[in-house]
């Protein structure tokens, strides 16, 4: 860590003087170095030629730093995951810190180094940014927000309004494990197994799901805020039909339900970041999944229901045991502060 006249962030690292300089030149342009960055100036140039995906996201998670992760590569990946299931490859990003005063200096310097790390492993470029520092007290050690662009793979048509009943759903691992670790974290729990966040990119598999099946590729939306089950309902909301889930198919982990439990959670509510829902055409459903399986990350991928003209406006559950259940939607917020 370069910058070690002070301990902590202090309100002249907001300021604009010498302070500023050195916190972004020793900091964030030593670590995300690019000709664009390096320019810095109020606004990064950019030659673009085709269709773009463009996406803004804020976080404001707690603790900062947790298992398998920081608020700083989970602000990298959530934004390119929301470009990746929208069926862009990310390229570009822009980055900017709300620091408060006192955030430990080492601190600050993880996060850096985890998004640097995150951008490494993407190819993606931070091009433009901004860094204020405001007092002791008004804020939460740090907020982030990134946007991102991305170029639209050729054969992305990707809307809910091209979802026909027969359509299988399809989830790409396990789900809640982010949600469960930031809770239990929080919590001072402690399990057999460390347990730790699925923050990590999407964007390869998105491409390669499209370049093998193409509009065959209904939807895709990574499930954060308000987990799995708040998708689902979005879709039901938006296209008028219903959704069919079954629990026997729910790639859950026994330690993230041991959580879950614990905790008092529905894991089908729980925020996710290295997960996604894809929904296709059921023609192709077996192929997918198997796509699915041979990416690293998808070993855990599932089909897990269908789309159904039954009970329009509703998501129907199918529990282990032979029962049915309609899945109540989420009112207010479950998980604060989680992504």
């Amino acid at each position: 860590m370069p910058f070690q006249d002070f301990d902590t962030i202090t309100l002249g690292h907001g300021g604009g003087g010498k302070l500023t300089q050195k916190l972004l030149e020793k900091g964030v342009f030593s670590l995300l170095n690019n000709d664009w960055l390096n320019s810095q100036g109020d606004a990064a140039n950019l030659f673009l030629n085709g269709e773009y995906a463009f996406s803004t996201d804020s976080f404001v998670v707690s603790p900062i730093i947790f298992p398998g992760g920081t608020i700083g590569d989970l602000a990298v990946n959530g934004t390119i995951n929301d470009l990746a299931v929208s069926g862009a490859a990310p390229i570009y990003l822009s980055l900017s810190f709300i620091l408060e005063e006192g955030l430990p200096m080492n601190q600050f310097w993880e996060i850096l180094v985890s998004i640097r790390d995150a951008c490494i492993r993407t190819g993606v470029k931070v091009v433009t940014g901004d860094t204020k520092v405001v007092e002791k007290g008004k804020g939460d050690k740090i907020f982030i927000n990134t946007t991102g662009i991305g170029k639209i793979h050729p054969k992305a048509r990707l809307s809910m309004k091209n979802i026909r009943s027969g359509d299988k759903i399809l989830l790409s691992g396990a789900p809640a494990r982010h949600g469960v670790t930031i809770m239990s974290k929080r919590q001072g729990l402690e399990f057999e197994t460390t347990l730790t966040s699925d923050t990590r990119p999407l964007h390869e598999i998105c491409q390669q799901l499209l370049d093998e099946f193409g509009n065959s590729v209904r939807f895709m939306r990574d499930p954060t805020r308000g987990g799995v089950a708040t998708v689902l309902h979005d879709v039901v909301r938006q296209t008028g039909l219903g959704i069919e889930i079954h629990e026997n198919s729910l790639p859950l982990e026994n330690e993230v339900a041991g959580a879950c439990e614990m905790l008092g959670l529905d894991p089908l509510f729980v925020a996710n970041e290295g997960l996604f829902v894809c929904i296709v055409n059921h023609e192709i459903s077996e192929n997918c999944l198997r796509t699915l399986h041979s990416w690293e990350n998808g070993s855990q991928a599932s089909i897990i229901g269908e789309i159904v003209d039954e009970h329009p406006g509703g998501v129907l559950l199918h529990s282990k045991i032979g029962g049915k259940r309609m899945l109540p939607q989420a009112s207010g917020e479950l998980l604060p502060r989680i992504c």
